[in-house]
């Protein structure tokens, strides 16, 4: 058992639709107690220290802020070699740099490399959940959830499935793809915190033969995820009308192969149509919103105001897109979240942004009941901010009036450098300050 004191801020609804003092909590002397990876009392503090037993450790930190880890909903870690490769719009920019990256995974250790400091990359960022895109080659999923089983981190991945518009050392077939999916599936899904993802890497590249087998693999295996793209890039969208001319919008491909739903989440959706998001609000498919990706490649301007509107909100966590986006930081990508809701005239309050990177998160990916919030029972998955990581925001800090102000500041002038401290299952996997990872724990058998 374990123990952390710092203002705390963490969310018990949604604040798009209950509004921002209903369902956020802040809390600005605060005390979170960690027991066998999860959160076994939080509150504040003088409350909490009263029933806390006297052996217990409470590392104070000062001047931070301790939040839900957050959570990347949607990243391609094989595209890390590429990041910044611009230039290009989306399909250029696939068969310009990200295919050729790709091809490089088929080496088992050279995927493991970039693995490893994905993952490394992730806790420095205080980043403990990612739903995350592998390659065409199983062992591009093998190592990664090996690496992740190690740190005990909470993942969703699957290998790339792509049978058609790829270089043929990235094609899998319809049949090879169900069938190294599925015993990727059978070895990882459900495995300590791992979870498997049917990922078709979007309509343009598989053929319905190959949708229909991803469509299978799901009916035949409980509780798996979907991911994939939809209306990312105008161009795409045309393609895909043309691929699929007998479906009546993009989104409508994936329905018409039961690649929708609970715990599906999809890249994007710039291009949604109103019958899109009323689709998604209904079946309970999500989006994940990757500002920098689109911003970088010029894709367009995600509705956000939209997507959450109060009569019918969308699913919709925050995502860095990597490689297409450009940060492992989550309060750039807040900040680009915000830029992106500004240019649409539908103004992104800064607790809103935090929740799509934590409980809004959490409910995309369907696991609001384990991971998100800073609740007893939830798993302990929790960054610490340091709210004065830079001489600017420890300068602007002292004109933040309130939280709003807080988060404000943290999302213009925040980076990586503002991570003081990343908690995976109760136990501190990253602290800035001591320059260190937490070694590995165990390996998944």
């Amino acid at each position: 058992m374990i123990a952390i004191r710092a203002a705390l801020v963490t969310f018990t609804g949604d604040p798009f639709v209950d509004g921002t003092d209903a369902a956020r909590s802040y809390e600005p002397d605060a005390i979170v107690v960690m027991d066998r990876g999860r959160i076994a009392d939080c509150g504040p503090a003088t409350e909490v220290m009263a029933r806390l037993p006297a052996s217990v450790p409470v590392t104070h930190y000062a001047h931070a802020l301790i939040s839900a880890g957050f959570i990347d909903t949607h990243v391609h870690y094989p595209q890390l070699p590429i990041i910044g490769a611009g230039g290009k719009p989306l399909l250029d920019w696939l068969s310009g740099y990200t295919f050729a990256a790709e091809e490089r995974f088929a080496d088992a250790g050279y995927a493991g490399s970039v693995a490893r400091a994905y993952l490394r990359e992730n806790l420095r960022n205080g980043i403990t959940t990612a739903s995350v895109f592998c390659t065409v080659h199983a062992a591009s999923a093998e190592v990664l959830f090996e690496e992740a089983a190690q740190l005990d981190l909470r993942l969703i991945a699957g290998k790339v499935m792509m049978d058609r518009n790829a270089p043929a050392a990235l094609l899998d077939g319809a049949q090879r793809g169900y069938d190294e999916s599925k015993a990727l599936i059978e070895r990882w899904h459900g495995k300590g915190r791992l979870s498997y993802a049917i990922t078709p890497r979007f309509a343009v590249t598989s053929t319905p033969a190959q949708l229909d087998a991803a469509g299978a693999l799901r009916r035949e295996h409980a509780n798996l995820y979907v991911q994939s793209h939809v209306s990312e890039n105008t161009a795409e969208v045309a393609l895909v009308a043309s691929l699929f001319p007998e479906a009546s919008s993009y989104l409508d491909v994936y329905a018409r192969h039961g690649l929708t739903g609970r715990r599906t989440i999809y890249g994007h959706g710039v291009h949604l149509a109103e019958s899109d998001f009323d689709f998604l609000h209904a079946s309970g498919t999500a989006l994940a919103h990757c500002p920098t990706s689109n911003n970088f490649l010029g894709s367009g301007l995600f509705r956000l105001g939209a997507a959450k509107e109060r009569g019918r909100p969308v699913r919709v966590g925050l995502a860095t897109d990597l490689g297409g986006g450009t940060s492992f930081s989550i309060l750039r990508t807040m900040q680009a979240a915000y830029e992106v809701a500004q240019l649409s005239g539908a103004p992104l309050p800064p607790s809103c942004a935090l929740y799509l990177a934590t409980r809004g998160a959490a409910q995309a990916l369907d696991l609001d009941d384990r991971i998100g919030s800073v609740t007893p029972g939830m798993e302990a998955d929790l960054v610490v901010l340091d709210l004065e990581s830079t001489p600017m925001l420890s300068m602007r800090m002292d004109y933040a009036k309130d939280i709003d102000e807080i988060l404000a500041a943290q999302m213009a002038l925040g980076d990586d450098r503002a991570v003081r401290a990343t908690y995976v299952a109760g136990r501190c996997a990253y602290d800035r300050d001591a320059r260190r990872f937490a070694s590995p724990i165990a390996t998944v058998k």
